[in-house]
């Protein structure tokens, strides 16, 4: 007999098995010897109290053998000598799962990364973080696997209606992240991790008869009767295929350039913008356990804050217990700040973006626009306006750091209280922080937002508003600042009837599981329309 059975633990009562059979025995009416086994279907925390709980959902097997959980390999063919070819621009996870749902339809991907493999890419970040030197296609955000290979990793989504999730993270364990993704209510594989798990894909794609080739970045779409033909790279290789899913993930502006240039229809699109801010990890520990220490059994603590400051919301974003904050930018003399943390979260600290939202009237308060960028005002009235207000602070922030990527910062409460931080604290960002006064570096609805909004996750959350926190410039890349329309069925671009635009970077996922069901759902889409040529 198999039983699903909920229970509510101590932290480590739900850490030793021996322990957890007594209670499904117990639960069930039954000898604990009765109980050959268990899989986890469902595992929260409830840190509510003084006592922190484990809650588990679990599928008990009773007076029968217990079958552990195995992830299952869909059926990819070999799709070497298929008569159809579909180009996907880009290796996140909207572009590899798009690939591999390929595969399963007898279809052959052929994937174009602008970056490099996940080896050689490790070793431009670290040119990055020690160096201050960026590579501008191999970087944080470009690269084999996307942005999110190299920046943690977390799997949390609420787009249930998008596709199915538990396909995603069964796909994901298959190619080696750990079963606890899952039951875990926050999974989250790591980055020390994730790069194994995409080299994996990536060798399960070729296997098949797919295509990956790297540094091959785009440069031009070739284009005929209103349809994609194939694109044109930059060096100099021109390569055709039946479609072409633009996957090319938020930060891809000279795609964006280059669609506005050609007047490929594109829209400017609201995002959100703020800063990254960094705590103590044992602080935020004691603040959400409620207790003084938080012992073997708890992982350490995260938190998810939200606070409405007139006509908007400022909420945190990406938050990254034992984690690390990374420089993200992928031009210089412009910086980017993302955070990330390996799989054991065992770094001293813990660190978030906090960010709020910008709405397209915010373009006017950009007074010194012109200064910064370079470039005439009037382009924040196009499609790119958007992304030129992302750049614009990006800007402002490398030069008030002083260059080399140092960021300008800010203890917290001296942020709201526009005081120049006389010490910092220690900052896990590697290369560096410079005392700024940050009020100066933010538009100033931005800094309006967060000040208000920090003093009130104080009361929410009571020691949060500390000067033990540092403020960081800037979190700017939290979604696509353009959308690349599609129509809602077709899932085709409306004047490019072959162009499917697809993922975070065109708008319409955020984050690694709904990128990679929206890349899914896009590859089903190319299958309907090419049957009758692979009859």
């Amino acid at each position: 007999m198999q039983k699903n059975i909920t229970l509510k633990l101590l932290p480590s009562e739900a850490a030793d098995h021996s322990t957890v059979k007594s209670y499904i025995a117990k639960a069930a009416t039954v000898k604990a010897s009765t109980v050959s086994g268990y899989t986890i279907i469902k595992h929260s925390i409830d840190a509510r109290g003084r006592q922190p709980w484990i809650n588990l959902t679990v599928n008990a097997f009773i007076n029968e053998p217990f079958i552990n959980r195995h992830a299952v390999l869909p059926d990819f063919k070999n799709v070497k000598n298929s008569s159809s070819k579909i180009l996907i621009a880009g290796s996140g996870p909207a572009g590899l799962f798009a690939a591999m749902q390929l595969l399963e339809l007898g279809i052959k991907p052929i994937i174009l990364e602008r970056g490099k493999d996940v080896r050689a890419r490790r070793r431009d970040l670290a040119v990055l973080n020690k160096e201050g030197i960026v590579n501008p296609d191999s970087n944080y955000c470009f690269g084999e696997g996307g942005a999110g290979t190299y920046s943690d990793g977390k799997l949390y989504t609420r787009s249930n209606k998008r596709g199915d999730i538990n396909r995603i993270l069964n796909l994901l364990v298959y190619f080696g992240a750990d079963e606890k993704i899952l039951y875990e209510s926050h999974p989250h594989i790591g980055t020390n991790k994730l790069p194994h798990i995409i080299t994996a894909m990536r060798k399960k794609i070729e296997d098949c008869g797919g295509e990956f080739w790297f540094e091959k970045k785009i440069t031009d779409f070739v284009i005929t009767d209103q349809k994609i033909k194939g694109v044109k790279t930059a060096d100099g290789s021109v390569i055709n295929g039946d479609a072409l899913i633009l996957a090319t993930g938020h930060s891809a502006r000279d795609i964006f350039h280059l669609l506005h240039t050609k007047k490929v229809l594109i829209e400017a699109k609201p995002f959100a913008l703020g800063v990254r801010v960094e705590h103590p990890q044992s602080l935020i520990d004691t603040l959400q356990y409620h207790c003084d220490m938080r012992g073997d059994y708890l992982p350490p603590a995260s938190y998810s804050l939200v606070q409405q400051t007139g006509d908007r919301g400022v909420f945190s974003f990406c938050m990254c217990p034992g984690g690390i904050i990374a420089p993200a930018a992928t031009d210089a003399g412009e910086l980017v700040v993302n955070g990330w943390s390996p799989s054991k979260r065992n770094n001293p600290y813990a660190n978030s973006g906090i960010v709020s939202e910008v709405k397209s009237y915010d373009l006017k308060d950009l007074r010194d626009f012109e200064e910064v960028c370079g470039i005439s005002k009037k382009v924040l009235d196009s499609e790119l306006g958007m992304m030129y207000l992302q750049q614009y602070v990006e800007r402002k922030a490398f030069r008030a750091g002083g260059g080399q990527f140092v960021a300008p910062a800010q203890r917290l409460v001296d942020f709201t209280e526009k005081k120049l931080s006389a010490t910092q604290p220690d900052c896990s960002y590697l290369p560096g922080i410079q005392s700024v006064q940050l009020h100066d570096v933010l538009p100033s609805f931005i800094y309006k937002n967060l000040s208000l909004a920090f003093k009130e996750f104080g009361k929410k959350m009571r020691g949060y508003y500390s000067n033990d926190a540092v403020v960081v410039a800037t979190e700017s890349r939290t979604s696509s600042p353009v959308r690349i329309p599609r129509d809602k069925e077709s899932l085709q671009h409306p004047q490019i009837s072959n162009l499917y635009p697809c993922g975070e970077g065109a708008g319409y996922a955020g984050g690694i599981v709904s990128a990679a069901m929206d890349g899914e759902r896009v590859a089903r889409q190319i299958a309907l329309v090419l049957k009758p040529k692979n009859a």
